[in-house]
């Protein structure tokens, strides 16, 4: 059962990646509620060592200017052993780091996961060929099949 599990999550990872990457923005359906998924992305993060820099709750700021937002929160992140190296290939990367992750529940009441493709970054930028990006992909993959897994 947890091999299949497992294939199940990489495979939606996977296609959620080819489908999703044209436009840099990598989206994955969570099986959790949106602040469930934040946690999970929260303790995750810090798991593996990386820093926390903000987690924004976006439908708190809606409703602090008398809107309504279904729940949308993003987590802000990284780490300067990997960021610092995409940043050599060009450092106008910086303006897409720290890393980012956001959840939010669409109309229908499903939640998503999103976020920058480091492979999209790097052709933004010009820098198809830095080394550090094929990693930071794995790295992202990773934590967020973490976060989708039961």
């Amino acid at each position: 059962m947890k091999l299949f599990n497992f294939l199940l999550t990489f495979l939606t990872v996977t296609f959620a990646s080819l489908t999703m990457a044209a436009d840099g923005l990598i989206v994955v359906k969570s099986p959790h509620n949106t602040k469930d998924t934040m946690n999970r992305l929260e303790d995750i993060v810090k798991q593996r060592g990386l820093n926390i820099f903000a987690r924004i709750d976006h439908a708190a700021g809606a409703a602090n200017v008398g809107k309504t937002l279904r729940p949308t929160e993003l987590l802000i992140f990284g780490n300067p052993q990997g960021g610092t190296p995409f940043m050599e290939c060009a450092q106008s990367v910086g303006i897409d780091l720290p890393l980012k992750v956001l959840a939010w529940e669409d109309a229908s009441g499903h939640v998503w996961l999103g976020y920058n493709s480091p492979e999209f970054l790097a052709q933004r930028h010009g820098i198809t060929d830095c080394p550090v990006v094929t990693n930071l992909q794995k790295a992202l993959s990773g934590i967020i099949e973490t976060v989708i897994s039961h």
